[in-house]
């Protein structure tokens, strides 16, 4: 049994991670804001302490004792830049800044993005050793919270897992992809839609998390000799559909016979964009889709191999995509989120 804390416990990833290492008998504490929604988290054995990554004198009390750092807060919607760097980058300094003061510092695990790395070279699989290209204000803030920990890395033992696309049960972001196909059967396609891209269900991304904290590589420290690229894990699983065949599995996963696949002109992502922005700064309330998610449905296909996952910590998918979309459409039925 380990001493875990694990940040952002109470998002989407993050609460299916703290029930996985409450069922396999951890003693976790979990790091909310006082903001936060907890309903997730009350029915779990779980202590919660009150702290936010971005308030420095917050961080030592709530990481002394832990043994292993689960950190998963991050921004991925704002309205300014900076908000991204105030928590993807700053932020990050603060939590390890907080880890390297214990006499004994834990074992941190980093969930990063594939943004980070940015998109697919030429169309084939990203793989560690691909240098990062970002294309976007939130892949560049989440690339550098991930240079931050490796100018830790010479004092913590840091390993940083970057997923794709992350769906399943209780996910708000995936459900807006359901939800028009179980209404109406459509699905829209942005620009030209032949762009692949790499998925994993929440599930079996928790499992990959807790297989990197135990058997995983370590960062090497900014500036040591040889490739950076040790102590990095992609996540994925095996399929890698186009947009518009992803929308034909959910409609197959939601018992339709047909979907409506509607392809719209390049230009009509900008155009959504800028309405979306719009909209949310009339409502004071940022979308999950603006400019910096234009740039990035633009930016070609996303997708990246797990191969090192599966060669170093014998990490397997538990079910194929497919069975995983019927999974997570059932979950929305039967919560009423459809």
């Amino acid at each position: 049994m380990a001493r875990v804390l694990v940040t952002g416990a109470n998002g989407f990833i993050g609460s299916h991670l703290v029930r996985a290492l409450v069922a396999r008998g951890d003693d976790v504490t979990c790091l909310v804001r006082r903001t936060s929604r907890v309903d997730r988290l009350q029915p779990l054995r779980a202590r919660l302490v009150y702290s936010d990554v971005t308030d420095p004198d917050s961080l030592p009390a709530a990481v002394a004792g832990s043994q292993l750092v689960y950190h998963l807060a991050g921004c991925n919607q704002a309205f300014r830049v900076d908000q991204f760097y105030r928590v993807n980058q700053q932020g990050a300094r603060n939590m390890l800044r907080a880890c390297a003061a214990q006499s004994t510092p834990p074992v941190v695990l980093w969930v990063s993005s594939l943004a980070a790395a940015g998109p697919a070279p030429h169309g084939r699989l990203r793989t560690e050793a691909d240098p990062p290209v970002q294309v976007s204000h939130y892949g560049r803030s989440k690339r550098a919270g991930e240079q931050a920990a490796e100018e830790f890395a010479d004092r913590i033992p840091i390993t940083i897992v970057r997923p794709p696309l992350v769906f399943g049960e209780a996910d708000h972001q995936s459900l807006a992809i359901f939800r028009p196909v179980a209404r109406v059967g459509v699905h829209v396609v942005p620009g030209l839609g032949r762009d692949r891209f790499s998925l994993i269900h929440v599930a079996d991304l928790v499992h990959l998390l807790i297989l990197a904290a135990e058997w995983g590589t370590r960062l090497k420290p900014a500036g040591s000799d040889g490739p950076s690229s040790p102590g990095y894990y992609f996540a994925a699983c095996a399929e890698h559909p186009t947009y518009a065949e992803l929308g034909r599995m959910i409609g197959t996963a939601l018992g339709r016979r047909r979907v409506l696949v509607l392809f719209t002109p390049p230009v009509a992502t900008w155009l959504t964009a800028a309405a979306a922005e719009a909209l949310s700064r009339g409502s004071r309330r940022p979308f999950s889709f603006n400019f910096d998610k234009a740039r990035e449905a633009r930016a070609g296909s996303w997708l990246c191999s797990p191969q090192r996952a599966i060669d170093e910590l014998g990490f397997s998918i538990a079910a194929p995509l497919a069975d995983r979309l019927r999974q997570t459409a059932q979950w929305y039925r039967e919560n009423g989120w459809l």
